[in-house]
C-alpha cells in the first residue's frame, strides 16, 4: 500500500505539533507510513515546543518515504513559512493551501493511499484563493463531484454520526430536510461503511427532527410526512434503516449497541454526542469520494498552539483510520 499523505493545516494552529506527536507514537499505535506535504521548519519548531528533538527528512519524491519513515518524519517538498504559533498569517495560509492541494492530488493519482487533512483557518485561506466553505467541499470539487455527494461522518470509539445538514442556520433546517436528501445520504453512508469499514449491512439509525420525533404530528409534521416515507423507501431497497428515533434517547450506551451509525438531521444533533463521548479521538471522515480522506475532529485551536497542551489523540485516530480504510480498499 502507498504511504498516507498528510496536509499541514494552518501552520499557526496545533496541527504541526499533533502531527509530530503522531510520528513519535507511530509504533505504539501501529500507524501506516505517512508523509507531510511541506512545512519542515514549522514541524521542527512545533516539535521544539513539546520538547521533542525531531528528525525530519525532506524528500524530493515519494519513493524515499517508506525507508525514511522509520527513522525520520518524511516531508515532501521544501515549501515552508516562518513559525508563528497562535497567530495565523497569509504566508501560512498559502502553505496550508499548497499542502492541501498537493496532498489531495497525490491521493487522486494513487501515489498516496489516502489524505489526512490538518485543520485550517477558512478566513485566512479565503485571502489566498480558497473559494469553498470548507475542506470537504474542496475535496468534492477536486474529485469532480457535487458538494452533496461528499458526506461528513464523525467517528470515534463509541459512536459514528452523520449530519444530514451541516453548516446551516437552525431556522433553515426544516426546509432543507427532504426525502431525496435523506435517501441519497443514507445510500452513500451504507455503501461507504461496506467498502471502507467492513460493514456490508450497516445498521443506520435515523433521528427525528422534532422533540420525541414529532409525536405523530403533535410536535411538528416533518418526522411523519418526510422522514418516515424516506425510511420506508430505504427499507424497501434492503437497507437496514430504522427510525425516526427521538434524539434525546438515541445516544445512551444501551441504545448505541443497536446501530452502526446515526444519521442526524442537523449539525449539533450529530456533533454534540460525538464530541461529548469521543472528543480526543473523534475523526471526521468524508464518505462518497473516490479517495480516502480523514481529519481530526477539532479545529486549529490557536489559543493553545505552541504551548504543548494539545492532545494528539484525534490526529493519531485519523491517521490510523485512514490507513485501515485504505487497506480495505486495496484488498
Amino acid at each position: 500500500m502507498s504511504p498516507l499523505a498528510i496536509s499541514l493545516g494552518d501552520p499557526a494552529g496545533i496541527a504541526p505539533e499533533v502531527i509530530v506527536e503522531s510520528w513519535m507514537r507511530r509504533e505504539d499505535h501501529g500507524l501506516a507510513p505517512f508523509f507531510v506535504v511541506g512545512g519542515a521548519n514549522v514541524l521542527r519548531a512545533a516539535a521544539a515546543t513539546r520538547g521533542i528533538d525531531l528528525p525530519v527528512a525532506v524528500v524530493p519524491t515519494l519513493g524515499a518515504v517508506r525507508y525514511t519513515f522509520g527513522a525520520a518524519l518524511p516531508v515532501l517538498g521544501d515549501e515552508d513559512c516562518a513559525p508563528s504559533f497562535g497567530e495565523p498569517t497569509v504566508e501560512g495560509a498559502r502553505l496550508a493551501l499548497h499542502s492541501l492541494t498537493r496532498a489531495t492530488a497525490l491521493a487522486l493519482s494513487g501515489e498516496a493511499a489516502a489524505v489526512v487533512t490538518g485543520p485550517i483557518a477558512k478566513s485566512k485561506l479565503a485571502q489566498v484563493g480558497f473559494a469553498q466553505p470548507g475542506q470537504t467541499e474542496f475535496l468534492a470539487d477536486s474529485c469532480g463531484l457535487p458538494h452533496e455527494a461528499a458526506v461528513m461522518m464523525l467517528a470515534g470509539p463509541s459512536l459514528r454520526t452523520v449530519p444530514l445538514t451541516v453548516h446551516e442556520a437552525l431556522a433553515a433546517v426544516p426546509g432543507l430536510v427532504t426525502r431525496d436528501l435523506i435517501e441519497s445520504k443514507a445510500r452513500i453512508v451504507a455503501r461507504a461503511l461496506a467498502r471502507d469499514f467492513g460493514l456490508p449491512s450497516a445498521r443506520i439509525a435515523i433521528t427525528g427532527l422534532n422533540p420525541h420525533a414529532g409525536e405523530d404530528g403533535r410536535m411538528g409534521t416533518e418526522d411523519r410526512d418526510v422522514i418516515v416515507p424516506a425510511i420506508t423507501a430505504l427499507q424497501a431497497e434492503g437497507l437496514a434503516v430504522t427510525g425516526p428515533h427521538p434524539a434525546d434517547a438515541l445516544f445512551a450506551a444501551h441504545a448505541r449497541e443497536s446501530y452502526d451509525v446515526a444519521l442526524c438531521m442537523y449539525h449539533d444533533q450529530a456533533l454534540i454526542p460525538i464530541k461529548t463521548l469521543d472528543f480526543d479521538q473523534g475523526v471526521n471522515v468524508t464518505l462518497g469520494l473516490p479517495i480516502v480522506r480523514t481529519s481530526p475532529d477539532h479545529g486549529t485551536a490557536f489559543a493553545i498552539a505552541g504551548k504543548g497542551l494539545a492532545s494528539a489523540g484525534a490526529m493519531i485516530a485519523a491517521i490510523r483510520m485512514a490507513g485501515e480504510c485504505a487497506a480495505r480498499r486495496a484488498a
